[in-house]
């Protein structure tokens, strides 16, 4: 009997350290100003504007809720569509039309305070299914009971008018560029999607089961990446539909929807992939033709990614996915092989024309490209 102790499993888990110099670094915070400045403009532009109408053109001595309006309308979020907007404008405006109203009839005070509050979030809740409508609405109401009564009733709701119409004017005109977040989130998808399938194609390598699973929790969890994806690009077309400014951007928001669409589907097929992989590697046994096969998806899923910066990549890109395609027969890629591997060769067939679709090419060319089982 031997007294050598079992080699313990190789893992690809690193721990890293965070020292003082992490959690003191400025670059998180030069990112978020970077991020951030453009909206930051919006807002001082739109509130200061909105103040300046109030109070020079209506002559309300204190339009403070025209600039609370035009502030918490456009607010810091990635989600600056204008229809976003416009719907927190109308919540605000609904809380101060309650309380104005409730104040001409009951005056104001802590108990006056209580209903309007109540009253505006109840009928905020029936408008609309959004919990921030309700909580814009209850914002804007609690300011407008609390602060002095206007001379004029029903002037602060010109100023939420007011605040809420320079939001949307400043959304059009002082547009955030929609492509610089829309790339960052593909980016930052396409680096999951290529973390999910090396790790498959490692597991394939092996013959490791545990690693085919790893990586199934990775493509699993791309989940939160596609949709920040879809938040970003959606605000952006939103936005350039009714900004002269990004019209020019328009054709590549288009082109970049094309690939979402097609990605959401790559990425549910490199689960189902993933899946069989975990069968195959039950076994433990290398399996070498569908790892180099994966391999080669993944270096071409690369070049799609690519051509989010560069969109001359996206030929080369599909043209790496025809050539791999036309291969693609399970029985002439493994002959001889047992049913679960040649399953496995098969289920990368629909994963292969999501891709090409990726790439602009139209689902019925990229079907035909496959050979005829």
């Amino acid at each position: 009997m031997s007294d050598a102790q079992p080699t313990p499993p190789p893992t690809n888990t690193v721990a890293v350290p965070i020292t003082w110099r992490t959690r003191l670094s400025p670059r998180p915070g030069l990112a978020r100003l970077r991020e951030s400045w453009v909206a930051v403009a919006q807002i001082v532009t739109a509130a200061t504007c909105a103040y300046l109408i109030g109070r020079y053109a209506f002559g309300h001595e204190t339009p403070m809720i025209a600039a609370t309006v035009a502030i918490s309308s456009l607010g810091l979020a990635r989600d600056a569509r204008p229809r976003r907007v416009a719907e927190t404008v109308v919540g605000m405006l609904t809380g101060i039309l309650v309380s104005e109203a409730l104040r001409l009839l009951f005056g104001s005070g802590w108990w006056q305070l209580a209903v309007t509050l109540g009253v505006t979030m109840l009928t905020a809740r029936f408008l609309s299914a959004s919990p921030a409508f309700a909580i814009a609405a209850a914002i804007q109401a609690a300011i407008a009971m609390i602060l002095p009564l206007a001379p004029v009733p029903f002037s602060r709701l010109l100023d939420g008018v007011i605040g809420g119409a320079l939001a949307v004017l400043v959304t059009a005109l002082l547009p955030r560029n929609p492509l610089t977040v829309v790339q960052r989130d593909a980016r930052a998808f396409f680096a999951g999607f290529d973390a999910a399938a090396a790790r498959l194609v490692t597991a394939l390598r092996h013959g490791d089961r545990r690693r085919a699973e790893r990586g199934l929790e990775k493509a699993r969890g791309l989940q939160p990446a596609l949709d920040a994806w879809r938040t970003a690009l959606e605000s952006g077309q939103s936005i350039a539909r009714i900004s002269p400014f990004l019209r020019g951007r328009r054709a590549e928001l288009e082109r970049q929807a094309r690939m979402l669409h097609a990605m959401d589907l790559a990425m549910r097929n490199l689960r189902v992939v993933a899946r069989r992989i975990v069968y195959v590697c039950d076994d433990g046994r290398p399996l070498p033709v569908p790892a180099e096969a994966l391999a080669e998806l993944t270096r071409a899923a690369t070049v799609v990614a690519a051509s989010l910066d560069d969109i001359s990549e996206e030929p080369v890109a599909r043209e790496a996915l025809l050539a791999f395609a036309r291969r693609l027969d399970p029985a002439r890629m493994l002959p001889g092989a047992p049913l679960g591997e040649q399953a496995l060769v098969s289920a990368m067939r629909p994963l292969v024309v999501d891709l090409l679709v990726a790439t602009g090419m139209p689902p019925a060319d990229a079907r035909a490209a496959l050979p005829r089982l």
